[in-house]
């Protein structure tokens, strides 16, 4: 190779290196961080009056330490399997249906698109709709007391905004507030139906992804 064509080849190779740097720059890896969230929730019991309860769910969630203005990335919620107790207050649980659990959008991100895989003894196929902020992940059921079951896997693909960070949350800060909403079928003689309202105490941050 002569001295020219030496140069020529060394000039592309920098080139190349240089525009290799801002994409290993954006290719954060993910981070995945795992939790159990505890869920306070109250049962509008009829006849009997509200019953509180609490309920536990393990959840490991995924999303990217940082992301460029504007770029695509996703946040993968994972969660555990769990079972419906059998018992809550001295009544028997006959079952539980009507479920949905509320994941807000991130602020500072734009929601694309969700998908969801796998899930297991959910008693009916689950969907996941969005509405303003919200995106709702739900299914009928019914899901017999003292069983297992286990929600599928939600992958959010997201568009982050031009600067700042974005933290995922679940939503429901209160009865009246509720994060996470279920029909609880309980048995005294008759079946009697409790519309029961939960929300995470606390409500971690669970991931924070840096715009930049």
């Amino acid at each position: 190779m002569n001295p020219s064509s030496r140069r020529s080849a060394a000039r592309a190779l920098a080139c190349a290196a240089i525009a290799l740097v801002p994409l290993t720059a954006l290719a954060t890896p993910a981070s995945a961080e795992a939790f159990d969230i505890t869920f306070d929730c109250q049962a509008d019991a009829p006849i009997v009056g509200p019953q509180q309860t609490t309920l536990t769910q393990g959840t490991d969630i995924t999303a990217p330490a940082t992301v460029a203005p504007g770029g695509a990335f996703d946040v993968v919620i994972d969660p555990t399997a769990t079972t419906v107790p059998a018992n809550v207050n001295g009544f028997t649980v006959k079952q539980i249906k009507d479920v949905a659990l509320q994941i807000p959008i991130p602020a500072n991100s734009t929601f694309v698109s969700a998908d969801l895989t796998g899930g297991s003894g959910l008693g009916s196929e689950p969907s996941i709709d969005v509405e303003g902020s919200v995106a709702t992940l739900s299914f009928a059921g019914p899901v017999a007391g003292g069983a297992e079951f286990e929600l599928p896997t939600v992958t959010a693909h997201l568009t982050a905004g031009e600067s700042g960070t974005i933290e995922t949350k679940l939503g429901g800060t209160s009865y009246e507030d509720p994060g996470l909403t279920l029909t609880t079928v309980v048995n005294q003689l008759v079946d009697i139906e409790a519309p029961t309202a939960c929300f995470p105490d606390p409500s971690p941050v669970f991931t924070t992804t840096t715009i930049g």
